[in-house]
């Protein structure tokens, strides 16, 4: 059974992810994401970037694994074997570019129990160096609550 002690709970930051172009490139390809901004630095500076433009749905890769940190730890009691996804979203605040060091907080929204699964909902907020707020991501994530 999750622990339910968490929910309200901000868990402490992660180390800074150092956002790199080629991560850019080789996520904008994995997705068919054809933009040069994503791909061509140049392109990217000409339309005003300071380097590449990650896609929007970038944060997924340095934000999740710090999720599945957190649902792997056993003070939290998740049953990670079970689990699915159930929602996700992610808010821009502004563009990711190569070269950002951004920092994650999750924070421990809600958790529920209903029709035998625990549902839990997440939210990252990504910050940069300085503080300023980068992205929010939301994930709802369900798994089956133990039988009775």
């Amino acid at each position: 059974m999750p622990d339910v002690s968490f929910v309200g709970r901000s868990l402490p930051p992660g180390a800074p992810y150092r956002v790199g172009r080629e991560k850019i490139r080789e996520f904008a390809l994995a997705i068919g994401e054809g933009a040069s901004v994503c791909h061509d630095v140049a392109a990217a500076q000409a339309a005003g970037y300071p380097d590449l433009v990650a896609p929007p749905t970038f944060p997924v890769t340095f934000t999740m694994p710090a999720i599945e940190a957190f649902l792997r730890d056993p003070a939290f009691g998740w049953d990670y074997s079970r689990m699915v996804h159930g929602d996700q979203s992610i808010a821009l605040h502004r563009p990711i570019h190569g070269g950002d060091d951004l920092v994650t907080t999750i924070h421990v929204d809600d958790l529920t129990t209903r029709g035998g699964s625990h549902m839990l909902r997440l939210r990252c907020e990504v910050a940069d160096a300085e503080g300023a707020p980068v992205a929010t991501t939301h994930a709802l994530l369900v798994t089956q609550a133990d039988p009775a």
